[in-house]
């Protein structure tokens, strides 16, 4: 008979990351009960739709995040790229007014995916990090979408009636933008969960070295996992010309900080290897609340930036915790394994 073994690091973690995703819908529960008796206007029927619509875009670019997070790397230039997809596809809706609403949402990825497979060729063969790759290619795209633009601003009036229109349409009384954030969170989700290459992606973030080792195509999977968070980006920068109308070269600047933030409070490990887009997703939907309470409590928006840089601090201590206890319990199971 084998000895008692020590419970195991990967069901710790999931534990711990299914405790702080149950955090997050707790502290939404509070936030939101708090609000709404300070402000009773907070739950009526505008404001939530106003946040699930912001939601939406996050929580699509979050998930793409949580992609490459996984895999112990980042990807800063996510906001520039839905600049870029939100500016060129609007241009081209703009040029032809019949064009379909499908149409316009695959252009948006199309052009995310080859931002994000540029990151990944740049990150795997010019060997070079993921954050200076992704920061010099925040620049670089922004200039790119600053240079087509010229110094012009598309407006609502000048974009067609049933592409604006998507933002308002819904299917059962759920808003269309609300279906597709909802639609690419689950299938990412079974992606990472079910299929052979989530398995890869995860290991990779555990150990790269040890995922080479054992016949992972890691230069393959870095390409898909860029590539996935490209694609998000460039579908969230559609939903945001869908959303707003108004589209200049600036759109998008500063989503980078939200963008990790929902990822990394989500319960996405900064290390890599642990994590669910199901928490990023949450994460999303907890800062979105977080700055309409802010707004609706008249509380100054420079505590919404210190509330999300505190919650950054907070988690990737946590990550840090938990590696240090999980390595702990590892060195600890092993002399008693058969």
């Amino acid at each position: 008979m084998s000895a008692l073994k020590a419970p195991p690091a990967a069901a710790w973690w999931s534990s711990v990351v299914r405790a702080r995703e149950a955090g997050i819908v707790l502290a939404l529960v509070a936030l939101v009960a708090y609000t709404a008796v300070s402000n009773p206007r907070f739950l009526s029927g505008q404001s939530v739709r106003d946040i699930l619509l912001g939601t939406s875009i996050l929580a699509v670019l979050a998930v793409g995040q949580a992609v490459v997070v996984i895999t112990r790397n980042i990807d800063l230039s996510v906001g520039s790229v839905l600049g870029l997809s939100a500016f060129t596809v609007g241009s081209v809706v703009q040029d032809n007014p019949g064009l379909p609403v499908v149409v316009a949402l695959l252009a948006g990825v199309g052009i995310g995916v080859v931002c994000g497979t540029l990151n990944a060729l740049l990150v795997r063969y010019g060997q070079v990090p993921a954050l200076v790759v992704t920061l010099g290619t925040l620049y670089a795209f922004r200039g790119v979408t600053y240079l087509t633009a010229g110094g012009q601003q598309i407006t609502a009036d000048e974009l067609p009636r049933a592409f604006l229109g998507f933002a308002d349409a819904s299917v059962l009384g759920v808003p269309w933008l609300v279906v597709i954030a909802v639609a690419v969170t689950v299938a990412v989700g079974v992606l990472l969960r079910n299929y052979r290459l989530g398995r890869e992606l995860y290991a990779m973030g555990s150990s790269p070295e040890a995922a080479a080792l054992v016949g992972i195509k890691v230069g393959r999977n870095t390409l898909v996992a860029f590539a996935i968070s490209g694609a998000a980006a460039g579908l969230a920068g559609v939903l945001f010309a869908v959303r707003f109308g108004t589209i200049d070269a600036a759109a998008g600047t500063g989503y980078e900080l939200n963008v990790v933030a929902a990822a990394v409070v989500g319960g996405v490990a900064v290390f890599g290897g642990s994590g669910t887009v199901w928490g990023a997703a949450l994460g999303a939907l907890l800062l979105t609340v977080i700055g309409s309470s802010l707004t609706v409590l008249d509380i100054d928006q420079f505590w919404q930036q210190a509330i999300v840089g505190a919650l950054i601090l907070l988690a990737i201590a946590i990550d840090r915790l938990v590696a240090l206890r999980t390595a702990r319990a590892l060195r600890k199971g092993g002399p008693h394994v058969q």
